[in-house]
């Protein structure tokens, strides 16, 4: 296994070869369930990867299909290491700690945004403006807490082996003041700063398009190394997000980006105009409180 796997991509990638073994074997997670004592849903969401199985249950599950050795120690340590902790599970109550488990482990990001900057771009001042304003509702300390995970996770982009990322960003993004002229022209800058990454890619999609192909909202779509691993798009919305893997729905996302980045301006031009808005932004034409008429 990759040192760059997190917790959850082990979790999920050892639920993955269950199923197939267990597929393999002609069984039924009815029987399995059985065999073990406990509910088919536990099997089901052992090998859809939303539940850590113990070594136990690995090692009588691999029993149950006939596997054993050396494959299945193999399998036994890796359940072991899916139980570790990942760097986030200290803020586990302020954040998604699925996703981002993902987000470490992917060699890819392909992402649309249509309101804020996404979190591996911010800057602290910027996150905690926009948090603040998003959730009038948290504490002092939510807010620091979940402006450290973001800081925290942008370590994806320069580390040894970084993550390719590709961000379109909704002109809308770019142009709303979040916290305040001198916080959103840092925010503008460190854009500029980040594209010039070579792992990163950024596109401006203009408000002269019109209608477009991701008019249903904000997504994001994470690769992995191992062909193994299929892609996984996050959709997210007030309440958490929404994981989507079946084939048809990554086939669906992964059209509308193509088309999203299309229609988008190329990227030199995208930084350049951020740059110029960072000089002089659009929310300096029309001051606060004047009139729309």
């Amino acid at each position: 296994m990759s040192e760059r796997r997190s917790p959850t991509i082990r979790r999920r990638r050892l639920g993955a070869e269950l199923r197939r073994q267990r597929e393999s074997a002609g069984i039924t997670i009815e029987v399995v369930a059985e065999q073990l004592e406990c509910s088919a849903s536990k099997v089901s969401r052992i090998e859809t990867g939303h539940t850590t199985a113990t070594p136990r249950d690995v090692r009588d599950m691999l029993r149950i299909y006939g596997v054993v050795g050396a494959e299945s120690d193999e399998l036994v340590q890796i359940a072991r290491e899916a139980r570790q902790k990942g760097w986030w599970h200290p803020y586990s109550t302020v954040l998604v700690g699925a996703y981002v488990g993902l987000e470490a482990a992917a060699s890819s990001i392909r992402a649309y945004e249509q309101q804020v900057v996404p979190g591996l771009l911010e800057t602290e001042e910027y996150a905690g403006a926009m948090i603040r304003a998003a959730r009038p509702d948290f504490t002092a300390d939510q807010v620091h807490q979940r402006v450290r995970v973001r800081l925290g996770r942008q370590s994806l982009l320069t580390q040894d082996d970084p993550v390719d990322l590709w961000v379109v960003l909704d002109e809308a993004v770019v142009s709303r003041p979040v916290g305040g002229d001198e916080v959103m022209r840092g925010q503008l800058r460190r854009l500029v700063e980040v594209a010039e990454l070579p792992n990163v890619t950024l596109q401006i999609l203009p408000f002269e398009v019109g209608a477009h192909a991701g008019m249903d909202g904000t997504f994001t779509i994470l690769s992995f190394p191992e062909p193994g691993d299929p892609d996984v798009v996050y959709a997210e919305n007030a309440t958490g997000g929404l994981f989507l893997e079946k084939s048809d729905e990554l086939q669906k996302y992964s059209f509308i980006f193509d088309h999203i980045r299309a229609a988008a301006i190329r990227p030199e031009e995208s930084v350049a105009h951020i740059a110029k808005l960072a000089e002089e932004p659009l929310w300096k034409w029309r001051p606060r409180g004047s009139p729309w008429t």
